[in-house]
């Protein structure tokens, strides 16, 4: 009974029933398998999971964030600009969210100037970068990417952040007070008809901002290129969803307070830590929407890997070190991963097992750039090498090596023989040659 209905569940999203009931069927169509995947990745994904683990990151790393960043504003004397707003993100702690912004402000006031210096700057540098790589590496598991940013890069770009961000929350509250205190808007407040409404718009500033800290992040973060609709979709639909879950989260809150005292003292950590990891969920699952917006191949299966033939992997390693060998010969350009998943039209998640078993053969070579280059002359690149890449090399999981039957053994035999004797002493720059003259 259950197995019906969930087949006939499953027909009704993935099959072609809605579709063919015009523009509103397609649009509950779509909405229907965003739904189903959201769902599934929840259920059974690995999100709930990295965001527990991004809660216990935090807990690491909030307090050197947070003082770096407080005093840098607090040396530009406007961190006590921020108290509001703290209050205004901390709302959904009810009593205890003005408890903690109120600890953060007296933390950051009694910081010494020379606890910055030396060995305590590099510290929270270092923590603060930890902190980033953690919710990078979250990002890059929700976009399919397996390669993290370098060392190089994760050290400049994270940092510059670091430093920009207080910079622009300083620039973003002169603003807001420059906007606030202009005659015509002053005006506008004083009107019956438009100052409620900007009253109203003031309420839901909070709400944008964090839709819009969601947008930068899901561009940003992912070490691949993530266009801005996806990441705008994603993040209004975060932003959305972070508002709603804080109300409800705000009045359970309020409700339990009164209604039990079972976690006493702990209520303010247990509430803060609880309201941490939803804010986390919260954000990885706007950047799974970002993803299936701009990927919507992989809405029916997920993270579930593709099952490739041995012919596949064959064509696959082929493509793949032709088009990195025809980039290298102009020396203006490089073939980055994601540039050749886009001309081979195939997902990360099938190429990737493929590049690293060239990368580990050492027929290709990551760049510091993050591109991939040839890993020897082209010319000493024989295609029987590439080939012996995805057809020889492997394992069983065993210590031991698997006990073939003679007759097997040889006919295995006679296939490489068949095949080496197809490319023959055939190399990469061969290849390159070959087709680079066909029109």
């Amino acid at each position: 009974m259950f197995q019906q209905l969930f087949d006939r569940f499953n027909d009704l999203v993935w099959g072609s029933e809605l579709e063919s009931k015009g523009t509103l069927g397609h649009i509950a169509a779509l909405l229907l398998r965003h739904v189903y995947a959201l769902v599934r990745d929840i259920i059974q994904g690995q999100l709930p999971l990295r965001a527990t683990s991004l809660v216990y990151t935090t807990l690491l790393s909030i307090v050197p964030l947070v003082a770096f960043s407080f005093s840098v504003l607090k040396g530009l004397g406007v961190h006590n600009d921020l108290r509001p707003y703290m209050y205004e993100v901390l709302e959904p702690l009810g009593a205890q969210g003005r408890e903690i912004t109120e600890e953060v402000i007296n933390l950051v006031d009694n910081v010494k100037g020379g606890v910055l210096g030396g060995l305590s700057l590099a510290f929270f540098i270092y923590t603060s970068i930890s902190m980033a790589q953690k919710v990078e590496e979250s990002f890059n598991h929700v976009w399919h990417v397996s390669r993290p940013r370098s060392f190089a890069r994760r050290f400049s770009e994270y940092t510059l952040v670091l430093l920009i961000s207080p910079v622009i929350v300083v620039v973003a509250l002169g603003m807001i007070a420059s906007i606030s205190s202009n005659r015509v808007v002053q005006a506008l407040l004083e009107n019956e008809s438009f100052g409620p409404l900007l009253v109203k718009i003031g309420e839901f500033a909070p709400s944008l901002l964090i839709t819009a800290v969601f947008i930068f992040l899901y561009m940003y973060v992912p070490n691949t290129r993530v266009r801005f609709v996806p990441a705008t979709i994603g993040g209004v639909f975060g932003g959305v969803l972070w508002a709603a879950i804080g109300a409800v989260f705000a009045n359970f809150l309020a409700f339990t307070t009164t209604k039990t005292i079972i976690y006493s003292g702990f209520a303010v950590a247990i509430s803060a830590l609880f309201w941490l990891y939803l804010s986390w969920l919260v954000l990885l699952v706007g950047a799974q929407l970002a993803f299936y917006i701009q990927h919507p191949e992989y809405l029916r299966i997920g993270r579930r890997e593709p099952h490739l033939s041995n012919s596949m992997r064959e064509s696959l390693a082929l493509n793949v070190m032709y088009f990195v060998a025809s980039a290298y010969r102009d020396a203006s350009r490089v073939m980055s991963f994601d540039e050749l998943a886009e001309k081979l039209k195939v997902p990360a998640i099938a190429l990737t097992p493929i590049v690293n078993r060239l990368e580990q053969a050492g027929l290709l070579l990551s760049t510091d750039r993050e591109g991939m280059v040839p890993g020897r002359d082209m010319a000493r690149i024989r295609l029987s090498d590439i080939l012996e890449v995805v057809r020889k090399r492997g394992e069983t999981g065993s210590y031991r090596g698997p006990r073939w039957l003679p007759g097997i053994a040889a006919l295995a035999h006679e296939l490489d023989d068949a095949v080496n004797g197809v490319v023959g002493e055939r190399t990469l720059a061969d290849l390159v040659d070959e087709l680079s003259h066909k029109p």
